[in-house]
């Protein structure tokens, strides 16, 4: 077992960082969308398979979900509310959306894939990875599997979607990102009011006990300073980049230690349930896009179950609807973790 490095972070991750990033500058390169997360990902997954020494740092997570809910802060303002007002046809679509879905997923991991009812109830569920394998572990179901294949969702959802954007829109997802920013243009006032609201925003969303505290609870301190007028700062590009790369690793290595016909099983299950959610997708965002005035790109992030933090990423880089996806995907995870556990305990009567 590897050791903690003194003072520092562990050696398996560090090598983990160190392949995302190389993968990151190849897809980056080569001119590939989203290359900073997509490279990382791909990168440690194979890293993962082919049994290298890497391993995710639960400790990444939390500041970096920080500074991620700062800079979607950021893209937050009056704008939103007046905005948002035309949003609830989409979300009265979303709950339906994640119904139909849920179902659709749940009789083909049991019907075709021949799981057991737990764990491929719970695996089904499209969001809310760490509460699915609690509440499936506590049911009977295997919680390994229902990990693996969550991981496997994130990372084939996040794999595919551009590659998708593009083949119905003709859009190259690639140039679709926002402007390069360097860091002169954050002043040094700036710095300052995006590390005060990473570092308050944490403490206040643990305190009052946020779902997702660490993302939120500086989203809202970053959104209410931008609201207010009190500072307009925009988060350089790098920082953007380097996020990239860290939660693209963290999704890779959530394969490692797995052995790599387990993890090929997984994703070959996991992508017929990929394919649903997907398929489900656009058939909503199709006419949702002529109901509400969001184009289909932005209908398809906020609907695709590739995670809150990796999906709102991915709408930041873009720069594609970001507040509407950040919103829908906070609604998402809300609907699937209150409506999974009631649902199978009905199911049980």
């Amino acid at each position: 077992m590897t050791a903690p490095a003194a003072g520092g972070m562990r050696p398996t991750f560090a090598l983990a960082l160190a392949i995302g990033a190389c993968g990151g500058a190849v897809f980056a390169y080569t001119g590939m969308p989203l290359p900073w997360m997509l490279g990382a990902m791909t990168a440690t997954g194979l890293a993962s398979i082919l049994r290298l020494p890497v391993k995710g740092e639960p400790l990444a997570r939390p500041p970096m979900s920080a500074v991620l809910g700062a800079m979607l802060g950021s893209q937050f303002g009056p704008h939103t509310l007046e905005s948002a007002v035309q949003w609830w046809p989409a979300l009265i679509a979303l709950a339906f959306y994640l119904l139909i879905s849920a179902v659709l997923c749940n009789l083909y991991l049991r019907r075709l894939m021949h799981l057991d009812r737990a764990t491929a109830y719970f695996s089904a569920m499209p969001g809310g990875l760490v509460d699915m394998v609690l509440l499936g572990s506590e049911r009977g179901g295997d919680e390994r599997t229902i990990a693996l294949m969550h991981a496997s969702r994130i990372f084939l959802v996040v794999l595919c979607l551009p590659a998708l954007m593009t083949l119905l829109t003709g859009t190259d997802t690639g140039g679709l990102g926002a402007k390069w920013r360097p860091f002169a243009d954050m002043a040094l006032i700036d710095v300052g009011y995006f590390l005060g609201a990473i570092v308050a925003g944490a403490v206040i969303g643990r305190l009052i006990r946020l779902p997702a505290p660490y993302l939120i609870g500086p989203m809202l301190v970053s959104s209410a300073l931008h609201w207010s007028g009190t500072s307009g700062f925009v988060v350089p590009s790098a920082i953007i980049a380097a996020a990239q790369v860290v939660l693209g690793t963290t999704v890779g290595c959530r394969f490692a230690g797995t052995q790599p016909r387990r993890i090929l099983q997984i994703l070959m299950t996991s992508a017929g349930s990929t394919l649903i959610l997907l398929g489900v997708a656009l058939v909503f965002a199709v006419p949702l896009q002529f109901i509400i005035d969001v184009p289909i790109e932005g209908i398809l992030l906020a609907f695709a179950p590739g995670g809150l933090a990796e999906m709102s990423l991915v709408a930041l880089a873009l720069n594609v609807e970001v507040s509407f996806v950040v919103v829908s995907h906070i609604s998402r995870i809300g609907m699937v973790v209150l409506g999974a556990g009631l649902m199978y305990r009905g199911g049980r009567q």
